[in-house]
């Protein structure tokens, strides 16, 4: 299979050199690198700024913003059998980014926002009838109410469920669900472990 997955948090710039992001480090989407290529699939990774280590093997593609995944998204998804969402996309940008570095002053600063393309509605829209779309879910509560929501919502094949402790950590707990089975609970593993039961639930489909 050819999988498509995209990985860290997309920085949204409020001026050239300030920007609102988020706590992801990207250590899931790698994870899940890794064990598509341990699996002998081919893996192309769009990335956000991360941390990680990216393993050999890999097609590469860097990008900062919401709007510059959306687009790598738009150019490879035709070409892939699996699209994993891994990244943490910011819903939010700014509306009008300052063109140069803004001054501090004693002021309040009011930051007007717009809602970033939803990458994966539009995947899960676009997609044909032998290509996979998974994504995550990240809920502090109903968490796999809201997360099945999701799911139906943007046509997923698959949702991974997890609560905001999962930023960062070396292990998590899941919930993974597919579109033909129910619920099925990872409790305190490690992304690796949990990387290879998501593409292995991926190769079954």
């Amino acid at each position: 299979m050819h999988f498509l997955i995209t990985a860290g948090g997309t920085r949204e710039y409020i001026d050239p050199v300030r920007f609102i992001s988020n706590a992801s480090s990207g250590r899931m989407g790698c994870a899940l690198v890794r064990a598509a290529l341990r699996a002998g699939h081919k893996v192309t990774l769009i990335t956000a700024p991360s941390s990680q280590h990216v393993p050999a093997g890999v097609t590469l593609i860097k990008v900062e913003t919401a709007s510059e995944m959306f687009q790598a998204v738009k150019r490879h998804f035709a070409k892939c059998d699996c699209l994993i969402m891994a990244a943490a996309v910011a819903d939010y940008a700014p509306a009008r980014p300052a063109k140069t570095k803004m001054k501090k002053t004693a002021n309040l600063l009011t930051l007007k926002l717009r809602p970033t393309a939803d990458i994966l509605k539009w995947a899960g829209s676009h997609k044909n009838s032998g290509q996979v779309v998974a994504g995550f879910a990240l809920e502090d509560k109903a968490l796999k109410r809201r997360a099945e929501k999701k799911m139906l919502e943007k046509n997923l094949d698959m949702i991974v469920a997890n609560t905001p402790e999962a930023i960062a950590a070396e292990r998590s707990t899941v919930w993974i669900k597919t579109a033909c089975a129910d619920w099925t609970k990872i409790e305190n593993a490690s992304k690796q472990t949990i990387a290879r039961k998501i593409i292995r639930t991926i190769e079954r489909r």
